[in-house]
């Protein structure tokens, strides 16, 4: 079954990884929600901004520094996904310790490097 993910850090900049990552999900038949400080489209999701409320999340991969992260706490653990993919860059040992205790999975991983190999 493929499960929802939000992107955190969605762009319309075909340059960025968090839009790569999200043409990818969708061409893998994986259901993304987008969220950006810009609003937009990428494969005809909208990009949200804020902190809009959203149901199903099975992942969030981030693709926000870790500064940027703190904000966005309490938002990602009222999701209450199965898992949080802190990619390269965004790595949180604050954030990541927080979630585990919450029963949420940190994982320090590749979103694109995890739908190339199959282990998304």
């Amino acid at each position: 079954m493929k499960r929802k993910t939000l992107v955190i850090g969605a762009s319309e900049n075909p340059d960025r990884y968090a839009y790569k990552a999200a043409n990818r999900l969708v061409q893998q038949g994986h259901e993304i929600e987008l969220l950006g400080l810009r609003p937009g489209t990428i494969r005809d999701t909208p990009i949200r901004t804020g902190q809009p409320d959203l149901n199903d999340i099975d992942t969030v991969t981030l693709y926000v520094s870790a500064k940027n992260q703190v904000n966005l706490y309490d938002y990602i653990k009222k999701l209450k996904p199965r898992r949080v993919i802190f990619n390269p860059g965004t790595e949180n040992p604050v954030f990541e310790k927080e979630l585990a205790q919450q029963g949420i999975e940190p994982v320090e991983a590749c979103t694109l490097v995890l739908l190339a190999i199959g282990q998304y």
